[in-house]
């Protein structure tokens, strides 16, 4: 037998259960605003699905997101995309003035730390090693354990060769705190600092970016020694693994 058309859309739309009206696009939009602005992490398509017990399909709830979006944008708060799901936060331009009454003092990075930073943010994923020949200077463990304290960066493997360094990349909350979708969507390097200001309130500023991404910079925190100066130098546990074995 040949099904029409009418049958082919009856078998495959549902029909609605007895008793259960159409969802109210206001309704939606009060429920979505009130998970959002009381999540404390961003909430994904399918977290936001089951608050209407599967009613909504994504395309229908992507839709109506897009509509809060602009219907929010020109107040203090803004509902953004992120890589983890969607989530309001405070305009930039405002979050100074409630810095004024948080007891809490955003971290500030040393330029070693925040120099690591842009290099696996642009070149990912690199071991230690590649950092350092891209800076010119020796990368101390605490420079990338700051880093993967705060989220940003982990281990994504190993490269084959003899050691097997750890690779390291950035990762979602990176990416959620910079306001971001997706790694094609990093600012140009000279940019990246305004974003982590915005985000954080850090102060030390980037070297240019052919000096991250190019030649190694003039200004150094540690020199690289030479083999003169290791032959003086005392005896001292200065080597790290680019991971534990």
């Amino acid at each position: 037998m040949t099904m029409t058309e009418e049958t082919v859309a009856a078998v495959e739309t549902p029909s609605p259960e007895a008793g259960r009206e159409p969802l109210d696009l206001t309704l939606v939009k009060r429920v979505l605003e009130a998970a959002l602005l009381s999540a404390a992490e961003p909430l994904t398509l399918q977290q936001l699905r089951r608050l209407f017990a599967g009613e909504l399909d994504v395309e229908s709830l992507r839709r109506i997101l897009d509509e809060l979006k602009a219907e929010w944008a020109e107040r203090a708060v803004e509902l953004t995309a992120v890589a983890s799901g969607w989530r309001f936060r405070v305009q930039p331009e405002y979050q100074r003035y409630l810095d004024r009454i948080s007891s809490e003092k955003p971290p500030r990075y040393s330029r070693a730390v925040l120099e690591t930073l842009a290099i696996i943010a642009y070149r990912q994923p690199v071991t230690r090693g590649d950092i350092e020949d891209i800076r010119g200077v020796a990368v101390s463990p605490p420079t990338l354990k700051a880093l993967e304290e705060r989220g940003w960066i982990d281990v994504v493997g190993h490269r084959e060769t003899p050691g097997r360094p750890a690779l390291f990349a950035t990762t979602r909350k990176f990416l959620d705190d910079l306001n971001l979708r997706s790694l094609e969507e990093l600012p140009a390097l000279e940019e990246l600092q305004s974003a982590l200001d915005a985000s954080l309130d850090t102060t030390p500023a980037f070297p240019a970016q052919e000096a991250l991404l190019g030649a190694p910079e003039e200004e150094a925190d540690v020199a690289t020694p030479t083999p003169e100066d290791e032959a003086n130098a005392p005896s001292q546990d200065t080597e790290y693994p680019d991971h534990a074995g």
